[in-house]
């Protein structure tokens, strides 16, 4: 099998190579079709998803599989004073990807996210129910999939939410560096969901790419917490003494507005290949631990 790996420099293109090179990731081993995987791992530099010609050229060349979208624009406040970008690298990107799959018959793993949902409810959202984003970062993604949908015949749209990985930044490094320099620091209480170890996407990732089970899935670590939650467990596993205060999203304002319950239900992964994310609090320590 070859696998092409877009965006391999950020935190799940890091923990697919790693998985695929040692053979197993944090919840078990994986296949043996999958230890003898070429992997072509291509970043920004190397592959502009952007450009519809780049992008057929380079896909032809490779002639792959598989091709694992990992780019995107994730800078969510970012989104919203930049529209253009997030809508070239986070809607036209998986386009060009879409297009130039189909024409090597590659199957096309869209990474996409929890905030093409509105955030009103409280019950965990499932992959039948209806998207209504708020945020151009939420837009651009939810075209993203609309995209691959309409230009693949072999697609995997792959919703995940909070992650957080050895590489690159995120919110829990974020929250470990305020902790040495803080004695106190104020998260949000007000907005539920689901934290998700890149680990443990991955696994799931490659374990549904040997199979022809296509369509929309969830992926995200079990149980939901809000930001407050992680960020206080965050810090207790840290050791850090740093205080965590509770504070509402209108008293800590951003430039996007984002979703207050957007918590996933892994209903198509656990009806087709199995679910087996872990706990988002066994996760989160297996993480701390490992660092």
């Amino acid at each position: 099998m070859k696998i092409v790996i877009t965006g391999c420099k950020g935190q799940l293109g890091t923990e697919l190579q790693d998985i695929i090179k040692k053979g197993y990731g944090e919840i078990g081993e994986i296949s043996k079709g999958l230890k003898k995987a070429e992997i072509i791992a291509v970043d920004v530099d190397e592959l502009d998803i952007t450009d519809l010609e780049e992008v057929e050229n380079k896909i032809t060349f490779f002639n792959p599989d598989v091709v694992i979208n990992c780019a995107a624009a994730t800078n969510v406040d970012g989104c919203e004073s930049n529209r253009d970008f997030a809508f070239k690298v986070n809607s036209l990107g998986p386009r060009n990807l879409a297009i130039a799959c189909e024409k090597v018959r590659a199957k096309l793993v869209q990474v996409s996210t929890d905030y093409v949902f509105s955030g009103v409810g409280e019950t965990p959202l499932t992959e039948y129910d209806l998207t209504n984003p708020y945020s151009v970062y939420g837009k651009t993604k939810l075209l993203g999939e609309q995209y691959v949908r309409e230009f693949s015949s072999k697609y995997f749209i792959v919703r995940t939410a909070w992650l957080y990985g050895y590489v690159g930044h995120n919110f829990v490094y974020t929250m470990r560096k305020l902790g040495k320099e803080r004695d106190s620091i104020n998260v949000v209480n007000d907005q539920r969901g689901n934290p998700t170890h890149a680990n443990d996407l991955a696994y799931h990732i490659l374990k549904l790419i040997e199979t022809e089970e296509y369509g929309v899935y969830h992926c995200t670590g079990k149980g939901e917490c809000t930001w407050y939650d992680f960020a206080k467990m965050i810090i207790e596993l840290s050791g850090e003494k740093c205080e965590v205060n509770p504070c509402t999203s209108e008293e800590y304002k951003t430039p996007a507005k984002r979703p207050e319950y957007s918590s996933l239900d892994n209903m198509m992964l656990r009806n087709t290949v199995g679910d087996e994310m872990r706990d988002w609090k066994e996760a989160i320590k297996s993480f701390i631990e490992n660092l």
